[in-house]
C-alpha cells in the first residue's frame, strides 16, 4: 500500500462525516474508519452472493489498519474495497479512505475473510460461484 490509493475498488462508495463521530481530540474517531470499511465490505459480500448461501457466510478473522491522516469534521469521503488474494477457505481484502475528489490515502487496511458454516462451526471451501465472483476482481 502507499500514499496513493489504487483507483480500481471493486466497490466504492461515499461518505459524509457527522458531528457525533468526532472524538474528544476533534478528529473523527478510528472506529468510524472499520465501519465504513465494513459497509463496503458488506455490500461486496451481497454482490458476490456469500451473503445468500443457508448456514455459511463469512467471518472476519483479522483486520489491520494503518492511519496516515486525521479526518476533521465535515468531510466528504469515499472507502474503496478490492480483492488481494484468495485462497481455499479464505480471501484477503484491501480497502482504502480518502477524500472526495482527491486520491491521497487517509487509512488503509486488510482483512482475512473466512467461509464459515455458522451451523457447524468450521471454515468451508469457498463456493464456486463466489470464487468467480471474487475473481472478477481479483
Amino acid at each position: 500500500m502507499t500514499e496513493y490509493c489504487i483507483k480500481n475498488h471493486f466497490i466504492k462508495k461515499h461518505f459524509s462525516t457527522h458531528w457525533g463521530e468526532m472524538d474528544a481530540l476533534g478528529h473523527i474517531n478510528h472506529t468510524r474508519y472499520l465501519v465504513w470499511m465494513e459497509t463496503v465490505r458488506i455490500e461486496l459480500f451481497e454482490q458476490i452472493g456469500l451473503m445468500n448461501i443457508p448456514n455459511v457466510g463469512p467471518i472476519l478473522a483479522n483486520i489491520n489498519a494503518n492511519y496516515h491522516h486525521p479526518i476533521h469534521h465535515p468531510a466528504e469521503l469515499w472507502c474503496g474495497v478490492r480483492v488481494t488474494r484468495i485462497g481455499t477457505k479464505s480471501f484477503t481484502l484491501e480497502y482504502a479512505i480518502g477524500f472526495a475528489g482527491e486520491e491521497k490515502c487517509l487509512a488503509e487496511a486488510t482483512t482475512v475473510i473466512v467461509v464459515y458454516n455458522y451451523q457447524t462451526s468450521r471454515s468451508v471451501e469457498i463456493p464456486e460461484l463466489v470464487r468467480l465472483a471474487l475473481q472478477q476482481d481479483n
